[in-house]
């Protein structure tokens, strides 16, 4: 168990959070929730004690273990794999440790032998004999090959390092389990192995995620951070959002009976009080009048930025062919003999563990890199608009946003500008700062305004989902249910994907597999299952 008592942060005049007060138990996961800015990494470093109070306190039950998920993905490069798992077990790591050390010695004193002794015994209770299999199985579970198990972290992709830190705060069993941001960067298999793992885990995990699919398979509670406040919601992240606007709703039509009967008061209180036969009666509905009060309603910190996609003009019948392209990458072949064509209507999920097949395949649909082989043709009508995974060349001028959104929305009009890049939540200011200084979320925002001001027909949208909040995700996922033309996107966002995508192309070291169903029934078919564990070759 681990418990906020009257919990309270400032940072100088800034209140994060006022007087929480909330209990996580045993058995449940917790996904917290909360706009950007809220301050849910900051309560997830309360709850380690990585940083300290303003007031209050936290409990922890004695004898309990907290395991953090880090962030920093270059801690860890001096050591091994390996060893950066096992410390996730801090106890036995330091016994393991202190062991070698003892071992090494070449003349072994009575004082070392007994603190082996010692130091065996716990390490048999805390399960040594077994960890460093454990970690390895984490780490095959997560994707990360055998091969890289004794490598050193400084020698392996960023993404696989994501996934050594994740195994390092999943191993050994820890009472509490402190998640922030688990699912970033993980392929689909590695979030459905994540998914099933809390799923069955028996001890308390508090999880951060805008991952909403995520959230309603693995969480047993929601806690809703809005104003420096904490609520618990029992269930899914889609009961909060249910219970939450059924609340908001409840309390709006109790302000709306409150206020006609203030009225019907008010009314007659100025009519009959001069009347002295009515006097009383007056005075009483006076009393009555003082005693209603109504609920204060605080609009949600959270903003739900507008998302419209709209073409310009409509797509014909011939919308793309890719006939046979190949594209071979830093001496690996990454498209294999791809084909497909795309129809009328068609909204095509790319999902595959390679990302840089399905973005080197969006490059050669935009020009920016030739195939090797094979041929990309684009029906007449066609008009695009591009959302790359990596954004940054666009944002290299040293311009205002305001400026920089001029070379997409073509109008003079400063009002107009404005209001276009208010609906994607840049007010006042906000407008005049430098594109170079805009954080990871905003440049994604500025890029949406980009696609939306170029009326496309065909939108193609690489891990469009990557730096944006919950809100944002959700606008963004209606606003392509809306969209009523063609549409090409990757993402690792399960729920987008099962409610946007009509179709699903999966790409594999030797070909594609495709099919024109929505994303739950694809990984339930058994002829898909069959076709990507065999890894033959299949085209449409």
């Amino acid at each position: 168990m681990i418990q906020a008592s009257h919990v309270t942060l400032r940072f100088g005049k800034r209140t994060l959070f006022e007087d929480v007060d909330i209990k996580f138990t045993k058995g449940n996961c917790y996904g917290l929730i909360g706009a950007n800015g809220s301050g849910k990494s900051t309560f997830l470093k309360l709850l380690s004690k990585e940083i300290d109070t303003t007031q209050g306190e936290v409990i922890l039950s004695p004898n309990e273990r907290v395991a953090v998920l880090k962030q920093d993905h270059y801690a860890y490069d001096s050591y091994s794999v390996m060893d950066t798992v096992l410390m996730g077990n801090e106890p036995l790591y330091k016994i393991m440790k202190e062991k070698e050390e003892l071992y090494s010695h070449t003349e072994f004193s009575e004082e070392d032998g007994m603190r082996l002794g010692e130091l065996e015994a716990t390490f048999a209770e805390l399960g040594g004999w077994e960890a460093e299999s454990e970690a390895a199985i984490l780490l095959n579970n997560l994707g990360v090959d055998e091969a890289f198990h004794y490598a050193f972290m400084s020698e392996i992709a960023p993404k696989l390092k994501v996934k050594v830190l994740l195994a390092q705060a999943l191993f050994g069993n820890p009472d509490i389990l402190l998640l922030d941001e688990p699912t970033n960067n993980l392929d689909l298999a590695a979030i459905k192995w994540l998914e099933d793992f809390l799923i069955n885990f028996p001890n308390c995990v508090i999880v951060i995620s805008h991952d909403r699919y995520f959230l309603n398979r693995v969480c047993t509670h929601i806690v809703d951070l809005d104003y420096n406040k904490m609520k618990l919601y029992i269930g899914n992240y889609d009961f909060w959002y249910e219970s939450s606007q059924l609340a908001l709703k409840q309390a709006k039509e109790a302000n709306k009976k409150k206020e006609e009967k203030i009225k019907e008061l008010q009314e007659f209180i100025a009519r009959f009080s001069a009347n002295a036969s009515k006097s009383k009666q007056a005075t009483s509905r006076k009393k009555m009048l003082e005693k209603i009060e109504l609920e204060e309603i605080l609009p949600s910190s959270r903003k739900y930025p507008f998302m419209e996609f709209k073409a310009s003009r409509p797509s014909g019948k011939e919308i793309l062919t890719v006939d046979h392209v190949s594209k071979t990458i830093d001496g690996k072949k990454v498209l294999n003999d791809v084909s497909f064509q795309m129809l009328k209507g068609d909204k095509i999920a790319l999902v595959g563990a390679n990302d840089i097949a399905k973005t080197t395949l969006f490059k050669i649909l935009m020009g920016e890199i030739a195939p090797d082989e094979g041929t990309v043709t684009f029906g007449t009508t066609i008009q695009k608009s591009y959302f790359p995974q990596d954004n940054s060349a666009y944002f290299k001028d040293d311009i205002s946003l305001i400026d920089w959104m001029r070379k997409w929305y073509q109008v003079d009009d400063d009002t107009a500008l404005r209001s276009f890049l208010g609906r994607m939540l840049f007010s006042k200011d906000e407008v005049f700062k430098k594109v170079s200084v805009l954080s990871g979320g905003e440049k994604a925002r500025a890029m949406f305004s980009k696609c939306m001001a170029e009326g496309p027909n065909f939108l193609m949208l690489d891990d469009p989902t990557a730096h944006l909040d919950l809100e944002s995700i959700t606008a963004l996922n209606n606003g392509l249910i809306k969209y009523d033309s063609e549409l090409l996107f990757a993402s690792f966002d399960h729920q987008l994907i099962e409610t946007v995508a009509n179709r699903i192309i999966e790409i594999l070291p030797e070909g594609i597999i495709d099919r024109r169903m929505h994303y739950d029934d694809y990984l339930e078919d058994t002829q898909v299952n069959e076709i990507r564990s065999s890894k033959i070759e299949v085209v449409n």
